[in-house]
Formats: C-alpha cells, sequence, structure tokens
C-alpha cells in the first residue's frame, strides 16, 4: 500500500491549522473575567497645585472598608461603575475613573479636591475649603497650606476667601510668601507673610489681585533695598498708595 506522504503532511498541516484558529478564536471571544482574577490594582492621584489628602494607601482603605477593593477578585464579577461610584463619596474625591486590562489588572485614576485653605474661625469652626469653596471635614494638616483665623463665617469663607485662596495658590510667588489670612471683626482681612516680621492689611476684601501686585512690586523694588524688617505693618487699603509703618527700636 502506497502512502501519499506528501498528500497527508497537507491534510495533518491544515488540521493543526483550523485547531489553531478554533482555539485562538474562542479564547479571543471568551470575556477575560471568565478566566482571569484581579492581579493587581494601579491607583494612579493626579497632581495638583497643593497637597491633597489623598494616596494610594488610603484609597486603598476606603475600598476595602466599603468591600469593593477588587484584588484577587475575578475580572467578571468586578464593577468598575460601582467603584467609580464609591470613591466619588469621598469628600475628598472631585472625579474618579476604573477600568479593566486584557492582562488582569483595574486601573483607577483620581483627581482629589484641591484644599486651598484650613479656616480656623473665632467661633471655634476648624475645617479645609476646597478651590470651589467645599467645606472639607478636619482631618491631617496638608503641607504649606495658608491658615485662614478670624471673624470667619462659612459664607464668608465660600464667597470671599475662596477666589482670595484660588488667586495665592495659582501664584507661585503668593503661594510661597503667605502664610495666614485673617479677618477681623469688620470685615477687612489683613495677611502674615512667610518672610519678614510685618502685617500686610489688605482693607476690605476688593480688587486683591491688584493690590497683591501693587505689594509684590514693592517688595522686588523697595524691601529688597530697604530691609525685610524694617516696618512693622503695610496697608494697601487706597487705591494708588502703600502706606508702611516703621519697626520701633527698642532701646
Amino acid at each position: 500500500m502506497n502512502i501519499n506522504w506528501k498528500k497527508t503532511a497537507v491534510v495533518i498541516l491544515d488540521t493543526a491549522i483550523s485547531a489553531y484558529l478554533v482555539l485562538a478564536i474562542t479564547a479571543f471571544n471568551k470575556p477575560d473575567g471568565q478566566a482571569t482574577v484581579c492581579s493587581e490594582v494601579k491607583i494612579n492621584i493626579q497632581k495638583d497645585v497643593t497637597d491633597g489628602f489623598l494616596n494610594a494607601e488610603e484609597v486603598k482603605k476606603f475600598l476595602e472598608y466599603n468591600k469593593v477593593y477588587p484584588l484577587a477578585k475575578p475580572l467578571k464579577e468586578i464593577n468598575t461603575r460601582h467603584i467609580e461610584e464609591v470613591l466619588r463619596q469621598s469628600p475628598f474625591v472631585e472625579t474618579a475613573e476604573c477600568y479593566k486590562t486584557q492582562g488582569g489588572n483595574i486601573c483607577i485614576t483620581l483627581k482629589q479636591k484641591t484644599p486651598i485653605l484650613r479656616v480656623k474661625a473665632d467661633n471655634g469652626d476648624d475645617y479645609y475649603i476646597d478651590n470651589h469653596g467645599s467645606q472639607m471635614s478636619n482631618t491631617r494638616y496638608p503641607s504649606n497650606l495658608i491658615v485662614a483665623t478670624g471673624h470667619i463665617s462659612r459664607q464668608y469663607a465660600q464667597k470671599v476667601l475662596t477666589p482670595i485662596g484660588n488667586m495665592i495658590v495659582n501664584n507661585p510667588f503668593w503661594q510661597n510668601q503667605i502664610e495666614q489670612i485673617n479677618v477681623l471683626a469688620d470685615g477687612t482681612v489683613e495677611i502674615v507673610p512667610r518672610v519678614g516680621e510685618h502685617i500686610i492689611y489688605l482693607g476690605r476684601p476688593t480688587n486683591i489681585e491688584n493690590k497683591l501686585q501693587r505689594l509684590e512690586k514693592f517688595y522686588r523694588y523697595g524691601l529688597s533695598q530697604a530691609g525685610w524688617n524694617k516696618y512693622s505693618y503695610i496697608s494697601l487699603e487706597f487705591d494708588n498708595q502703600i502706606i508702611c509703618k516703621k519697626k520701633q527700636k527698642h532701646s
């Protein structure tokens, strides 16, 4: 009996290719979640102009507390939209995005609310406000955050201090220079710088940007020559003028 080896080899090769294609198509069409568990959770927190409250470990603990941390769970059982909804319930999260990858990972990207001021009012209130004016509960203290003190109602913090705080944190010069905002009983504002031993009086909280521009010029071309500790009080209350009070010398 003669065997046509060439024909046999072709049949075997065709059969092997067909079997491979069937397996490949089957594997391709099978949902990842049916055969794969979450092998890694990648948490990315977008950076902002100020330090926030969240880090990856705190996000993990928050998800574990709410019983939705996805590590080692089958991908088919992981509801990424529900994870997003849970994350948005945090008072520190502004936006949340969660998705699966073919490699079995869950990726979470967060944008956190940006704290711009800590309010420590003379009525006992102690809280943070974010860049949208929303109040955030008192938790740990972010570094380099400006403290607002004095006669501050919650409405004043939202309507008046929020735009001032945004103006400061978005200006690198003032973000590094201003340490404290103090609100007096009549609603006028003074600020305490990080450098120098003087108080800066802004008066009514209007035209703040113009007042700070004048102060910056005075800092650069006046105090840099006269000395940072020459004055104890600098007033920018009135337009087109800066009033300075010299520090008294102790005998």
